[in-house]
């Protein structure tokens, strides 16, 4: 990432000062989203509602807090309790505007890399589409009985049944400031009428489901059948690639480890390129799995992933299973 992010980093997490240009805009951005919204909260516009059950898994930051492997935990946990789970996404950094069923080697320059990361990790329909409901509509063709949502927790024209707002434990909200000023995309009083809030890391508050991130292997990103465990790493230099939202979580999970980490940050969603991991030695590579899916193509045998799976207490996953039974359809 360039100079820009880091000092953007430094004035929403570091306590570095707020100039006064990013202060100016900060009511610039909210009246641009009382204005997105007004047209649903006077009735001109309505959120499109589906046949099924909807789950929102989103943030009100910035960036990544840990939204995907939330919502592969639901899938996997949805199928144990015996739904029929689908994902929807927007497809951030993908160039499709759909709506488009995702097929087994979807191409995350067109789909995005979190819908690719899904679809290979869950299996199940996974469509992207900037209208929601039309993409929703494709997972209701392959008898998918709840629709989750990665992400779209700002978005009024596409209605829920269930919210839950992932909270980055180690960042949290950092300086409590609406965008630009700071990372919050909604006021924090916005977690008042949020159901679930998860909190990825770090110490959970009052109120808050904890999660955890764990990860202790290593898979080749050219997808051979050879793995091994992270801890065969330690004491070893290694490239340590991440394009997420906080590429900091990623590294730290390294270390703690064993493994010197060269770190290598990216902006969320970048599209690499060979020439981005073109390091002038032989040392291994070790990127997130939602980088790997954008790497296949030019990966090498020092090339490897750290699939994660979230950890969540099993009363927060019966808690959502039981609302889903309650849920109203139309």
């Amino acid at each position: 990432m360039g100079g820009f992010a880091e000092r953007v980093a430094a004035i929403w997490y570091e306590g570095s000062p707020v100039p006064w240009w990013l202060s100016m805009l900060q009511p610039v951005y909210r009246g641009l989203r009382a204005l997105h919204l007004a047209p649903y909260r006077i009735g001109l516009r309505h959120a499109a509602r589906i046949a099924v059950p909807v789950i929102v898994v989103g943030n009100i930051t910035a960036g990544g807090s840990g939204k995907t492997p939330l919502a592969i935990a639901l899938v996997d946990a949805l199928r144990q309790r015996g739904w029929r789970p689908g994902v929807i996404s927007r497809g951030h950094g993908g160039t499709e505007l759909g709506p488009l069923l995702l097929d087994d080697l979807p191409d995350p320059a067109r789909v995005g890399d979190e819908p690719c990361l899904i679809r290979r990790r869950t299996g199940v329909a996974v469509a992207v589409g900037r209208d929601r409901a039309r993409a929703a509509a494709l997972l209701l063709e392959r008898g998918v009985n709840v629709v989750v949502a990665d992400d779209g927790l700002q978005n009024p024209s596409f209605a829920r049944d269930i919210e839950i707002c992932v909270i980055d434990g180690q960042r949290r909200f950092g300086n409590g400031r609406l965008l630009p000023a700071g990372p919050l995309r909604e006021p924090l009083e916005r977690l008042a009428g949020v159901p679930f809030r998860v909190c990825n890391g770090g110490v959970a508050q009052p109120g808050e489901i904890p999660m955890r991130l764990l990860g202790d292997v290593a898979v080749p990103v050219e997808r051979t059948a050879t793995t091994r465990p992270l801890e065969s790493f330690a004491g070893q230099r290694v490239h340590a690639v991440a394009a997420i939202g906080n590429p900091e979580r990623f590294f730290l999970g390294l270390r703690a480890h064993g493994i010197e980490v060269i770190a290598h940050p990216f902006a969320d969603h970048h599209a690499f390129v060979s020439s981005d991991l073109a390091f002038a030695d032989d040392l291994p590579v070790l990127m997130t799995e939602k980088d790997a899916v954008k790497c296949v193509a030019f990966a090498s045998a020092r090339f490897w992933c750290v699939p994660v799976r979230a950890e969540l207490p099993a009363s927060f996953l019966d808690a959502v299973a039981s609302l889903l039974v309650a849920a109203p359809r139309t």
